[in-house]
């Protein structure tokens, strides 16, 4: 355990002006607050929050944000209060210590439902004051560092949600170090067989090419000197998950990643960068696709760096990354390379004193800038709190936050210029959303680079994008199923909010009040009104909704409602809500399937993914269901990957047996012009096929988008539905969906 004299000495070789009375106040504090507590490891307590301000030094950051390391869990932990630490460190201290404290007084209902109201009330803290995140990646980085003291269920839960949010957010931040150490560490509690297996094989790769890397770098740096340009050259080699990322994503080995090893070309100056870039462009040829300027466009978190792969001295692939000293300051630490001084949300660059003309410890405003100028990343969080803000439900709020963190970008344009940051693979929708909600809010089509587009197009890297919008139009519900953006979703689902309470709200209320008759309780909406706050809704209506959309489980509901309830682990009542759904079909067709046993009881086709007869089939033994048969190509497989004592292998059973139909769900983009509908039930009839329902699902200035129903013979049949309809000009695009339930067509 670091001493306090260590700390503070720590503390004052990189800031001489640092306020070392508090650094001592609080190391007393602190170590007085915790006592004798004890880690999992058996450690004292206080070693925790010792190594978290440890950390922070390491990051040159001020005395404030160090001795709120040591205090982080004051007020959590022990007896302290808000009003003790603001009495004695003051209210700036008091409310960073206050914004990384867990909510605890709500006695939420589920871990699901208290994870999100963390993470909310940690998001808005962050976004008043940017210090309480580097002191919550800190907090977070120790506690990965010993994670393997704990116990092995609650290891992989922390693990899980550190992958989820925390390392996502220090990469949107910028502190890339603080990403991939957290990464590394989560890879290795997850999977580490995976992580095991790369490094054993980095290692034979960096024994086999140790040599050619030395060689190659020597090479760089006399073509730098021979051109005059003073830079300095050095290799790195891809951490282990990212690694496994890249294999992942892209269905590769890991010998056919070509940037396992690259080269980091780092330079005084911006002009010597692209100097650089000249010369290695002139002396080898390079990759095209494999090219990409985030100095001329910065990434949303601030980072700065040319991109490019050669064909080096050696005939093989080489990745470089060129940049200034500066960027690389920035690219390494983010928003942790600035210290931010609280007062008018200020900040100053302590870290950069190798940067001439810069004064590393200077805290008056002079050369200060405003965070919300300086810091893209800062402005990314800001604009996140506000789009997710307004309304989302604790799911929703998991849901977006994720979408928002994990985004890979592409940059579009609008017809005047202006540079829009998205997600890869975006939609013209989240580009309106992005513009501005009005915008969002009103839209009816789009252009892409001049052509007319669906509105569900994918949109990449230098788009062009022409939004038409059109007054007193509104968002349609669909809309929320392909948006990429937090922002887009949000948006949508309040401006659908009251169509979508009508539709599901009474659907919502019969569900719990079914469940409270069979557990011979009476329902009443006072009971329902005091669990709000443990379920984190803020209405009845709310509720009601998510219950019949699946968005919180009957069970968690009801235990919030009769806290006896806690106490049972056999409430078999609320496995599924399918037996719920708006305009189920009772239709049943004996099985034309094999093997069966006699005694499974119930079987039944699945309602959102059904076969059709000579595709491969499974069966999934579910409980209180029966068999539910399944396409081998099923999305909702995934769910049974971890129990295969619930498959059976099926083959269909057709011989002997008359003729039988299936439906098969399917969207149409097709042209918005007059008969077009018509060539479409035409050409279905022409083929001998059923249409069982049909809904346009959206409508734009230029196309619309149908759902339909169709009844095929088998799945040749209906390959050839599928081809003859492709024949037509006015389709776009057809490809078979998952199945709708009523309430989710918007007409």
């Amino acid at each position: 355990m670091m001493r306090q004299y260590e700390l503070v000495e720590k503390v004052l070789a990189y800031d001489p002006q640092a306020d070392e009375q508090l650094l001592n106040k609080a190391y007393i504090y602190g170590y007085k607050k915790h006592g004798t507590q004890k880690r999992a490891s058996g450690d004292p307590y206080f070693s925790h929050p010792i190594e978290v301000a440890a950390i922070l030094a390491e990051l040159k950051l001020d005395s404030t944000v160090v001795a709120t390391g040591l205090l982080h869990d004051t007020i959590e932990d022990t007896d302290a209060t808000r009003e003790e630490i603001d009495q004695l460190f003051g209210e700036e201290i008091g409310s960073l210590v206050e914004g990384l404290t867990k909510i605890s007084q709500l006695n939420l209902i589920s871990r699901e439902v208290a994870q999100s109201e963390n993470l909310r009330k940690l998001f808005f803290a962050i976004s008043k004051d940017i210090r309480v995140l580097l002191v919550k990646l800190a907090d977070r980085m120790h506690n990965m560092r010993t994670i393997m003291h704990v116990k092995p269920e609650k290891r992989q839960r922390i693990a899980q949600e550190t992958m989820d949010f925390y390392a996502p957010l220090a990469g949107r931040m910028g502190i890339h170090f603080f990403r991939e150490e957290l990464e590394d560490i989560c890879f290795q509690v997850l999977n580490h067989e995976a992580r095991d297996t790369i490094l054993n094989r980095l290692q034979e790769m960096h024994e086999d090419e140790k040599d050619l890397l030395d060689d190659i770098a020597e090479i760089l740096n006399k073509k730098l000197k021979q051109a005059g340009i003073v830079a300095r050259v050095y290799g790195r080699e891809k951490r282990p998950y990212s690694i496994f990322r890249k294999m992942e994503r892209q269905s590769i080995s890991l010998e056919k990643i070509s940037d396992i090893f690259a080269f980091r070309i780092i330079t005084h100056s911006e002009d010597d960068c692209y100097r650089a870039l000249g010369l290695v462009h002139t002396e080898w040829p390079m990759v095209p696709e494999r090219f990409k300027d985030f100095i001329s466009i910065p990434k949303s978190n601030d980072y700065r760096s040319i991109h490019t792969t050669i064909i080096g001295p050696t005939r093989k692939r080489i990745e470089l990354q060129i940049r200034t000293e500066e960027m690389q300051e920035v690219n390494e630490f983010g928003i942790a390379s600035h210290a931010l001084y609280k007062e008018d949300v200020y900040i100053n660059n302590p870290k950069n004193s190798s940067i001439p003309g810069k004064d590393a410890h200077k805290k008056s405003r002079s050369g200060s800038v405003p965070v919300s100028e300086e810091s893209s990343a800062f402005k990314w969080l800001r604009h996140v709190i506000e789009s997710l803000e307004d309304g989302d439900t604790p799911a929703e709020f998991l849901e977006n936050t994720k979408l928002e963190l994990f985004a890979d970008q592409a940059f579009c344009f609008t017809p005047n210029g202006r540079l829009i940051a998205l997600p890869k693979h975006a939609t013209p929708i989240d580009f309106a959303y992005a513009v501005h909600t009005d915008i969002g809010n009103t839209c009816v089509g789009c252009k892409i680079n001049g052509v007319t587009s669906p509105l569900r197009s994918k949109l990449d890297n230098g788009d062009e994008v022409e939004i038409v919008t059109s007054k007193g139009s509104k968002p349609q519900a669909i809309w929320e199923s392909f948006v990429t953006t937090g922002k887009a979703k949000s948006a949508i689902r309040r401006a659908n909010k009251e169509e979508r309470q009508k539709q599901y709200s009474h659907l919502g209320r019969e569900m719990l009040n079914r469940i409270f008759k069979k557990l011979k309780l009476k329902f009443t909406e006072d009971k329902l009104t005091a669990a709000l706050p443990k379920i984190a809704y803020k209405s009845l209506d709310d509720v009601f909704v998510a219950i019949a959309r699946s968005e919180i489980k009957l069970k968690d509901v009801a235990k919030a409602m009769v806290p006896m309830l806690l106490e049972r682990n056999d409430i078999e009542f609320m496995h599924d809500q399918t037996h719920f759904e708006i305009g189920a079909s009772n239709k049943t067709t004996p099985m034309p399937i094999r093997g069966v046993s006699k005694d499974i009881g119930a079987i039944r086709f699945s309602k959102k993914h059904p076969p059709i007869a000579g595709e491969r089939i499974v069966g999934i033994l579910r409980p209180a269901e029966g068999l539910v048969v399944y396409p081998i190509h099923s999305e909702e497989l995934e769910a049974f990957e971890d129990n295969p004592e619930l498959w059976i292998d099926l083959v269909w059973d057709l011989e002997g047996r008359e003729k039988q139909w299936f439906t098969a769900p399917i969207e149409i983009t097709l042209l918005n012009e007059v008969g077009a509908l018509a060539q479409i039930t035409n050409m279905i009839a022409e083929q001998g096929c059923n249409i069982w329902n049909s809904y346009i699902v959206a409508k734009e200035v230029d196309f619309h988008h149908l759902y339909m129903e169709i009844e095929v013979r088998d799945i040749h049949h209906f390959n050839l539905v599928k081809n003859s309809l492709k024949t037509l000009p006015i389709i776009n695009d057809i490809k078979r969906v998952a199945g709708k339930k009523f309430g989710e067509i918007s007409i």
